[in-house]
């Protein structure tokens, strides 16, 4: 079986299994693995809430938009929604689950009698790590990327497309351009749950273990596996208190920056009024609510928002950039949600999306979309407004 690796660590027989995540092949050679090797415990790629879907499915209908809209997450939430679909395509074209191959490990082992382990972080938690650790620039970099391939159109998914996805060169080649292009997510969504899966495996009570994972944690996890084999088994997990620390810590730096570009502001309108009077001010006043208003204005309209959600987001955002508690994009979701309340066959169709246009025209997605610009554009007029008025002092 080409796929499968193994590894010794201490006193444990470790084989690995690297997977595709959507293809019948994968599904098969966990059976098999499972029957010809009988371990003592079958570890899979999946947290509690990640079975959970799986078994039952995701109901999308039970998502509480306010709290994606709130929560700034909005680019890891599109991403998700990106991917999530992407998978489905492929399992449809191929007539099979998306994540298949892992339910099919744990439904072989409970046939068998043989503990199941969920070695993955904890979803959320990888996410919200994700989010908490990608800089502004890598935040704009993922969203330009998920709009390319909106614009891309619907790639032909073939068997043989799946296959050379597995392939690990080409898995290598992928997670290293993501680490060039945007290092922080690929630590996030990668590397910490390299080290958390190995560090669990470690931690577990067995001899003889068989491991399900995608084919790219493969090599990050044997390396880790082999760094970890002479120290002390410590499970890796950023949880609990670790992770409340990491957070507070980062969100103080962010309030920070919030209060530096309004204080930023104020010394420059104030100096202005100093030098040259009300006049002059008045007008920079202006340039700072056109600047602003416009790129935000801009951003509603591309995702074809309401005409009042249009002028909100130009009224909202040359204020909001000086507020650190609100943001343009969330007065923009709220005025859309209101004029335009998602039904329930939006909330059906999310995973059924195959174009930019299935995104625009789902009441879902698009007040998702529109947030995350409306936030991009008040952001940008923020950055281009600030030195341009500071040119002008």
């Amino acid at each position: 079986m080409r796929e499968l690796e193994y590894i010794e660590v201490e006193d444990k027989k470790i084989w690995l299994l690297g997977t595709a995540h959507v293809s019948e092949e994968s599904s098969r050679q966990v059976r098999e693995a499972i029957e010809e090797l009988e371990p003592e415990v079958v570890c899979v790629e999946l947290c509690e809430s990640r079975l959970q879907a799986l078994r039952e499915e995701k109901r999308w209908d039970e998502t509480d938009l306010g709290e994606v809209l709130s929560s700034g997450k909005t680019p890891l939430f599109i991403a998700q929604l990106f991917f999530a679909n992407y998978q489905r395509r492929i399992g449809d074209k191929l007539g099979i689950q998306p994540g298949a191959e892992m339910l099919s490990a744990v439904k072989s082992a409970e046939e068998k009698n043989i503990p199941v382990e969920l070695v993955d972080q904890n979803v959320n938690i990888t996410l919200g790590r994700a989010y908490q650790g990608i800089s502004g620039r890598e935040k704009i970099k993922l969203l330009i990327n998920l709009f390319e391939g909106f614009f891309e159109g619907e790639e032909e998914i073939t068997p043989e497309l799946v296959e050379k996805l597995r392939e690990k060169d080409m898995l290598t080649e992928i997670l290293d351009e993501l680490a060039s292009e945007m290092p922080s997510l690929k630590k996030a969504l990668v590397d910490e749950r390299d080290e958390y899966i190995a560090s669990k495996i470690l931690s577990l009570e067995y001899e003889k273990i068989f491991v399900v994972v995608g084919a790219g944690h493969i090599e990050g996890i044997k390396k880790t596996l082999k760094e970890l084999e002479h120290k002390t088994k410590v499970v890796y997990q950023k949880t609990g208190a670790q992770d409340t620390k990491d957070r507070r810590g980062l969100g103080r730096k962010i309030k920070m920056i919030g209060y530096v570009i309004p204080a930023v502001f104020l010394i420059l309108i104030a100096s202005s009024f100093i030098k040259h009077g009300s006049e002059i001010t008045v007008n920079l006043l202006v340039l700072w609510f056109l600047i602003n208003g416009t790129l935000s204005a801009l951003a509603a309209a591309a995702v074809l928002a309401h005409p009042a959600t249009i002028l909100s987001s130009f009224l909202a955002a040359p204020f909001t950039s000086l507020n650190p508690a609100l943001a343009a994009g969330w007065v923009a979701g709220y005025v859309e949600l209101k004029l335009r309340k998602p039904r329930v066959g939006d909330f059906k169709d999310v995973m059924r999306l195959n174009s930019l246009r299935d995104w625009l025209t789902n009441r879902v997605t698009r007040v998702i979309l529109l947030v995350a610009l409306v936030n991009l554009g008040s952001t940008a007029g923020t950055l281009i407004a600030l030195p341009y008025i500071a040119s002008l002092i």
